[in-house]
């Protein structure tokens, strides 16, 4: 075979006299990664096809015949009965080839009136779309774990922390609602991106549009796209996309993280808040007594990837000239390597919070150390008719004399109170204790029981719909 001729293989060598060095199709390749697009590609392919039949291009019997043919491929691919060639590149020439040697030239006709450029990026965004949607539904079955434990830890106080320090008390299903509404943002973000995500590529062709009259507006509603893009140019171009999407997998990525590392130092001997479900950790090889929390270190450590993701794909796009070039190709394995740690975690850390149990005792013994109750007491003072700055000084010096001795404040005596402000009385007593503390919480939005279980309530409803 003639070098012109092995290059005319290819769906772009007609023009080229030599064949392709076989180091630089390993190097192009793209289908090791991206034939994870097939059931995004037969899609578009068939929508396209429905298209060219409702114009004009193709007769009824082709677009039955492309149609059939596409779902075949389909029903193999999923069988496991496809092989994958690095000769043809990428999950798109793989359809269309296959799709050719089955229906003969009636395949041939199929990327009439559009350019892989379009097709990949349309692939690309039915592909996220299909992802938000999954990512979504993790993320709904994560926060449903999180106020499922709300009820019987109802009656847990746990102290809250800024700074590492012991700060003011709060209910533990506060803290609970507190990740539901992190996760609740991670939603409404990725819905957000959905938005953008949604707009049809296909028809932009290469760069420039088509002279072939197609109706995208047609193959838009056959896939669903809420509009159409406006400019050939700028959608040949556009990874935005791509990168917001990845910006949302690192949010939530970050938030799993900073769940994961409070959980890990509250199962240490040093905290003994909470016992983790042995399934989700693992022993030493060498320490007989371990019992490690390998899952929430490594999906703390796995943040790392998809931050790392989100970086490449900044730096891919960072001076690309219009409107497509290959570097585009570097995108999808990112895009696929954050939503794939995201979503493992995602699902782990939902059964990870429905198995843990909180240590109530060793809580409790601790719970009076570090003063939780002194904000609400200087609050006291406050309603009382004391400056703020006067009561912050008068409570702060009532704590040095409480650690001085190495008591809780409600076990001075009241005549220390009476040194600060005469005009107290036995009364003091009454709010002074974490328990007290919590029950004189009234904002909305606090860690007030009537203020939590008003939450709850809502977001059991927000849940189920």
């Amino acid at each position: 075979m003639s070098s012109q001729s092995q290059a005319g293989n290819k769906a772009w060598g007609g023009v080229f006299e030599e064949a392709a060095d076989p180091r630089m199709e390993k190097f192009t390749e793209s289908i090791s990664f991206d034939q994870r697009l097939y059931r995004q590609d037969i899609r578009g392919s068939q929508a396209h096809a429905a298209m060219l039949g409702k114009i004009g291009f193709l007769t009824e019997s082709e677009v039955t015949a492309i149609h059939d043919g596409l779902e075949g491929i389909l029903k193999d691919i999923e069988a496991g009965n496809f092989e994958y060639s690095l000769k043809l590149e990428d999950i798109h020439m793989h359809v269309e080839k296959e799709l050719i040697n089955r229906i003969g030239d009636t395949g041939r006709k199929l990327h009439t009136g559009r350019s892989r450029n379009d097709q990949v990026s349309t692939d690309f965004r039915l592909w996220i779309r299909d992802a938000i949607d999954e990512m979504d539904g993790l993320l709904k079955n994560l926060q449903r774990a999180f106020v499922d434990r709300c009820d019987g830890d109802f009656d847990c106080i746990i102290p809250g922390y800024t700074h590492t320090q012991r700060a003011q008390p709060v209910l533990a299903p506060h803290y609970w609602l507190c990740y539901v509404e992190k996760y609740a943002r991670d939603r409404e973000r990725l819905a957000d991106c959905r938005k953008r995500v949604n707009t049809l590529s296909l028809g932009a062709a290469a760069l420039a549009g088509t002279s072939i009259p197609i109706d995208r507006f047609e193959t838009a509603r056959l896939l669903d796209f809420e509009r159409v893009a406006a400019n050939s140019l700028d959608v040949s171009s556009d990874r935005d996309f791509a990168l917001e999407f990845v910006f949302c997998l690192t949010l939530i990525a970050e938030h799993l993280s900073t769940w994961a590392e409070e959980w890990i130092l509250w199962s240490t001997c040093e905290y003994g808040f909470i016992k983790l479900p042995q399934k989700f950790c693992t022993g030493s090889s060498i320490m007989p007594q371990k019992v490690n929390p390998d899952l929430l270190e490594l999906i703390r450590g796995k943040t790392a990837r998809v931050v790392g993701s989100l970086q490449t794909l900044v730096v891919l796009v960072k001076g690309l000239i219009l409107a497509y070039n290959r570097d585009l190709q570097e995108d999808k394995e990112p895009v696929f390597d954050a939503f794939d740690t995201v979503s493992a975690s995602l699902s782990l850390a939902a059964d990870m919070v429905r198995g843990a149990e909180l240590n109530r005792e060793s809580i409790g013994e601790r719970l009076e150390k570090g003063y939780l109750d002194a904000t609400t007491f200087m609050e006291f003072l406050i309603k009382r008719g004391i400056p703020q700055r006067t009561a912050h000084g008068m409570v702060g010096r009532l704590v040095r004399s409480a650690m001085n001795r190495g008591i809780a404040l409600a076990e001075l005596p009241l005549e220390e109170f009476q040194k600060e402000c005469a005009e107290l009385d036995e009364s003091v007593y009454e709010i002074l204790g974490v328990r007290r503390a919590i029950e004189a919480f009234q904002s909305y939005g606090s860690t007030a029981a009537t203020q939590v279980r008003e939450q709850i309530e809502a977001w059991k409803k927000r849940l189920e719909e």
